[in-house]
């Protein structure tokens, strides 16, 4: 059973940081690709980052800079470092397993960054 559970989410001031962390299971994670998105309220999930098996990065504009995504294989995580928070990074944080694979969520955890 596939399996992602994001953890580390919480409550900051902006210029602040937080390190979210995406613990997987089910699948052969290593070759995986694994992104976050994130959904602010009344608003669409959007993309924020992904990592490939081969351990290439993309980042949403908004992003680029202030996070970094980074996996460890030998514990199946991913990891995203968010660094210069900014309030308009407020929203519930999703780990996913991105194409080629079957496309699989996390619950979700909370980010919120206040002034």
């Amino acid at each position: 059973q596939v399996q992602l559970v994001e953890s580390g989410g919480g409550l900051v001031q902006a210029g602040g940081s937080l390190r979210l962390s995406c613990a997987t299971s089910g699948f052969t994670f290593s070759i995986a690709v694994i992104g976050w998105y994130r959904q602010a309220p009344g608003r669409q999930r959007e993309f924020v980052a992904r990592i490939s098996s081969d351990g290439t990065t993309n980042y949403a504009d908004s992003v680029k800079g202030r996070f970094t995504i980074s996996r460890d294989n030998t514990k199946n995580t991913v990891t995203l470092q968010m660094n210069s928070l900014k309030v308009e990074d407020t929203a519930v944080y999703y780990c996913g397993r991105l194409p080629p694979g079957g496309i699989a969520w996390g619950q979700g955890t909370q980010v919120t960054v206040s002034p």
